[in-house]
């Protein structure tokens, strides 16, 4: 299950993808890729995403990182706690959050629109850091967990990759990894999946407002194994899947990805991790 940015291309491209990075784990990992096209199942939703949520995508950047004579939203809020709590985790300190802004901001939080423009300003300033590109990621998040239309698109197209199976791997990456959880734990056991591995990578759902907004957290049924790997530096996998952020016990965390993506989040950089794919191939020759 993949994650934003994918609009504009070929479902089929981004399936070769995953599989190449994958085979390049494999390599890594010192085990062959035997894995027929046909065993593969991507459910495409990055172009129905894309025009659900994004007709004003720029001006709904411009509202999170620079702000809106109306003040904040729903919306607005949230990806802007996010993004304080990134800027938090990546080591922004109040003295750069000042330099980068101005000399009256005082009052921390999303409220104050002073304190976030300051701090993502402070954020944009660090390598292979964006907030606008952060704030999108978010945003869309928000629209999965809170606008039922495009809840209900996406998660149409998963249960249809998951139907009918004997059994899935579940391999997801950022957007994907919420959707992944959220669907797996309320609907795996009705709907009789066998998932005998869930893998997230990349994953917000350690995001406190992310987290909070999918309580309570709680082990999917009919999960065998949850692995989760994330890059320590990747800053939209903000936190491991561990307490106190996301408190599900069992969930094996592995935090040495050294994502070679330009952001350290993309997919190719998690799939040709020699862990990560060697978790995933023997869990399908199992």
């Amino acid at each position: 299950m993949h994650g934003r940015a994918q609009e504009h291309k070929d479902p089929l491209a981004v399936k070769r993808e995953w599989l190449g990075a994958l085979d390049e784990g494999a390599h890594h990992a010192g085990r062959p890729l035997d894995l027929p096209d046909d065993r593969v199942r991507l459910p495409y939703y990055g172009q129905t995403l894309f025009d659900l949520v994004s007709g004003d995508a720029d001006r709904a950047a411009d509202v999170v990182v620079r702000g809106d004579d109306d003040g904040p939203d729903a919306e607005t809020l949230f990806v802007r706690e996010a993004l304080l709590e990134v800027a938090e985790r990546a080591g922004v300190t109040e003295d750069a959050a000042r330099e980068a802004g101005t000399e009256d901001v005082v009052e921390r939080g999303p409220m104050n629109w002073a304190w976030v423009r300051a701090t993502l300003a402070a954020l944009d300033r660090l390598p292979n850091v964006s907030a606008w590109s952060i704030a999108l990621a978010t945003r869309d998040v928000y629209q999965y967990l809170h606008n039922v239309r495009v809840r209900d698109t996406i998660e149409d197209g998963v249960r249809k990759a998951l139907d009918g199976t004997q059994g899935a791997v579940v391999v997801s990456h950022s957007l994907g990894t919420v959707v992944a959880y959220n669907l797996l734990r309320r609907e795996a056991g009705p709907r009789g999946w066998d998932v005998p591995l869930l893998v997230t990578l990349g994953s917000p759902l350690g995001v406190t407002n992310i987290s909070r907004t999918l309580r309570p957290v709680s082990w999917p049924d009919r999960v065998g194994t949850w692995f989760n790997a994330y890059d320590p530096d990747d800053l939209v996998a903000l936190r491991p899947l561990t307490a106190p952020w996301f408190p599900v016990d069992r969930i094996d965390d592995y935090g040495k990805v050294d994502n070679p993506t330009s952001n350290q989040h993309g997919i190719s950089g998690y799939l040709s991790d020699a862990r990560v794919a060697a978790t995933i191939l023997e869990a399908l020759e199992e």
